[in-house]
């Protein structure tokens, strides 16, 4: 299959969640084109009606108007966040600023993933947090008048950040906060946007809480993560060049390129403009044989999404690839690191781990067999750009979970490999 023409993708996830929370605590009307339309951004609005927000419908291809308010009203039963645990912590931020008792609650993956990496700072700012299992969720916040914060984080999240930062939002206090290791910073931007003090300085993350949230408008950039699979697709393909519009270019987010480029994979980046602090622009992709490489563990929390397109690609490339120390992507939405193990073991691959470090040898034999997912969306597009190599058989067990971020995933590959057999 050859690859041609230009393709975009869904709105950005990470950047959806945080516009949908700050409409809803602007108080009047704010407009949001381009916001993603997934599972996960269903169940951000979702509980953000239920604190008293409302939020048109989301739509593909239409615009969102959400009316917020400055403070939420309490609910009226669980807050159920789905199989999102950026809904889930970011919620958790904002309730720790409310004088009322909120439980929050997911499906059974995200129950299972570690939620006292934010209750723990949350009760230091004065909030309280009760977990009805040992670290997951259910937990119950009951928040109020909060105290500043100066933390360091024991792990690299964007996730977290944003939640403690919207804590200090709500709550009017200062944050300081220490990562181990540099995050995606779209929480960061978007209160600049709004004139608050978030500066940097001598590796902490200074947040001042002296901005305001009015209504707004603005544009959310196209989902890089999802545009790497996309990229994946093209980079093994047999000719041709693809163009991928319109796609948001936060530095924190385009990593997993700088890994590409070691690979020896061709991938021009053209900046075309910005929204709401965001850059945007377009990635142009041409088919190429890759090489395997080190990836250093400084490097993965900028690259901790797309580590399952990053590693198929490793098994189609000339030697081998190590991944170092991403025992993170055990607490995922699945054991992903045990699962693109034992999954591309399965489809003829050579992958291992090592402790915490993932080791795939790349082969040039097409992959042939079944994947399992456990529900994991990233794992499903990942293995499914896979099976397009020609020669190659992949059956996924569960293709629908792609609709966590990717709406329209299958449509959109179906599209580019007709297109590139005309």
């Amino acid at each position: 299959m050859k690859v041609r023409g230009s393709v975009s993708v869904p709105g950005d996830k990470s950047i959806t969640h945080r516009m949908l929370t700050l409409a809803a605590l602007a108080p009047g009307t704010s407009q949001i084109g381009g916001a993603l339309t997934s599972l996960d951004a269903r169940s951000s609005a979702a509980v953000l009606r239920r604190l008293g927000a409302e939020i048109s419908p989301l739509r593909s291809g239409r615009s969102l108007r959400i009316k917020g308010r400055q403070r939420f009203r309490e609910p009226s039963g669980v807050l159920y966040c789905g199989n999102s645990g950026t809904t889930a912590r970011l919620l958790m931020g904002t309730l720790a600023g409310h004088d009322f008792p909120a439980t929050v609650t997911g499906d059974r993956s995200l129950s299972r993933r570690p939620m006292r990496r934010v209750t723990i700072p949350l009760r230091r700012m004065g909030a309280r947090a009760d977990h009805e299992a040992d670290d997951g969720l259910p937990v119950t916040i009951r928040g109020g008048r909060l105290k500043p914060l100066r933390y360091e984080m024991p792990v690299a999240s964007a996730q977290v950040k944003g939640c403690l930062l919207l804590a200090g939002l709500i709550g009017g206090v200062p944050v300081s906060l220490r990562e181990p290791a540099p995050s995606r910073d779209h929480t960061e931007r978007l209160l600049r946007s709004f004139g608050y003090s978030v500066t940097e300085a001598d590796g902490w993350i200074e947040f001042v809480p002296q901005g305001s949230i009015e209504p707004f408008q603005a544009d959310v950039p196209g989902d890089v993560s999802s545009a790497a699979f996309l990229v994946g697709l093209a980079l093994l393909a047999e000719g041709g060049e693809l163009r991928i519009s319109g796609v948001g270019l936060n530095p924190t987010r385009t990593a997993f390129l700088d890994v590409l480029e070691r690979m020896g994979a061709s991938v021009d980046v053209e900046t075309t403009g910005t929204s709401a602090g965001e850059p945007m622009g377009d990635l142009v992709v041409r088919p190429g044989l890759l090489s395997g490489v080190e990836v250093k563990s400084e490097e993965i929390p900028g690259i901790i999404d797309e580590i399952p397109v990053l590693a198929v690609l490793a098994s189609r490339a000339e030697g081998t690839t190590i991944f170092r120390e991403v025992g993170e992507l055990r607490v995922k939405e699945s054991d992903r690191l045990g699962l693109l193990a034992s999954n591309l073991r399965g489809l003829g691959a050579s992958a291992e781990v090592s402790g915490d470090d993932l080791v795939v040898e790349g082969a040039d034999r097409p992959a042939r067999g079944a994947v399992r997912t456990a529900g994991d969306h990233r794992l499903a597009m990942a293995f499914t750009v896979l099976g397009t190599v020609p020669g190659a058989a992949v059956l996924v067990d569960n293709i629908g979970c792609v609709d966590v971020s990717f709406p329209g995933f299958l449509t959109t590959l179906k599209a580019l490999q007709r297109r590139g057999r005309e």
